[in-house]
């Protein structure tokens, strides 16, 4: 088995609500945060990432915060997330962040440019009622396009994505129109993955044949190279093993205590070996192809979505009892 590397670390803090429940939803959201308390987790935070830089300076070390970027002191957030070297200190996800009308959407776009904020990212799941039964929340798709005006006359830029399926692709183009319309500097498409809530979207992912209602403008916004249908992944040559991974620490009620006590090393070494303990539990993509692979499947997945989804079905199989690293609540790790 290839040697994997860690090339970054994320230290993590969920400890911001998010406003809206949607259907396909990475951190499963629920309506409890499960970080720690803010200024506790910067403190750790901060003494984490100067003790990696010194003892890993190749290794990048960042950090975040969610469930949303509606920190109730967002300004300070900012600065904060500045003085640790994030990339969020300029780079803002505007979802599930709190409602405002048109005044507050521009006095929030002003003071984010004056907090150094260069670029912003909204995702859009479909025209306004789908949407919005989708964000789980009623406005908000007019909520998202009232930001966007806000900061086009700020001067900020923005981007959008839109997840695909069967349930949405028919007004996929012209969500497109009214996106670029908005100002968007970029619209992308992209197809749901599994992991968090998105399994419950599984029913719906596309297949081959549903890509044909788009324009040519709106699936030349869909990277047709990493999506692929399954049978055509498994028709070629074994994909490359992932070698990369991030290490993520998750700041959490219920660890904060114990990892106050110890050196970032060690943490992060036992993470590394959760990690490998996770891995080590499944067979190798050729071996879960075989066994749960539809040579004729039609569905499109990016590879290592079709991977897990593979050992999901292998966990099922199992009942295997192991500590989930994709679970992107707790502390874990992205392999790439």
């Amino acid at each position: 088995m290839k040697s994997i590397q860690t090339k970054s670390i994320m230290i993590q803090n969920l400890c911001v609500p998010c406003c809206n429940c949607c259907r396909y939803c990475l951190l499963s959201w629920g309506g409890k945060v499960v970080g720690t308390e803010w200024t506790r987790g910067v403190r750790l935070a901060e003494r984490y990432i100067n003790e990696i830089k010194e003892a890993l300076p190749n290794v990048n070390v960042s950090f975040s915060y969610g469930y949303s970027m509606e920190h109730p002191d967002l300004i300070t957030a900012i600065q904060t997330l500045r003085k640790l070297g994030s990339p969020m200190s300029e780079f803002l996800q505007c979802d599930g962040m709190a409602m405002r009308d048109e005044k507050q959407c521009r006095e929030l776009m002003k003071a984010l440019k004056e907090a150094g904020i260069k670029n912003l990212n909204f995702t859009i799941y479909g025209m306004k009622d789908y949407h919005d039964h989708f964000a789980g929340r009623k406005g908000d798709f007019d909520l998202l396009l009232t930001m966007m005006d806000a900061a086009c006359e700020t001067g900020i830029p923005f981007s959008a994505g839109i997840p695909i399926t069967k349930e949405n692709i028919k007004k996929t183009d012209e969500l497109v129109s009214i996106l670029k319309n908005a100002g968007n500097d970029k619209v992308t498409l992209f197809l749901p993955h599994e992991e968090g809530r998105g399994k419950t979207l599984n029913p719906i992912r596309l297949e081959l044949q549903d890509l044909s209602v788009l324009s040519p403008e709106s699936l030349s916004l869909l990277n047709r190279n990493i999506y692929r249908t399954e049978s055509d992944w498994l028709s070629s040559p074994v994909p490359v093993q992932e070698s990369n991974r991030m290490i993520i620490i998750s700041l959490r009620a219920d660890n904060i205590d114990s990892y106050e006590m110890r050196d970032a090393l060690s943490v992060v070494e036992e993470i590394e070996s959760l990690d490998a303990a996770y891995y080590m539990a499944f067979p190798a993509f050729e071996e879960l192809a075989e066994q749960y692979g539809n040579h004729e499947g039609k569905r499109l997945y990016r590879i290592r979505d079709l991977y897990y989804h593979y050992r999901r079905l292998f966990l099922a199989e199992h009942k295997l009892d192991i500590y989930d690293v994709t679970d992107e609540r707790q502390s874990g790790s992205r392999r790439y």
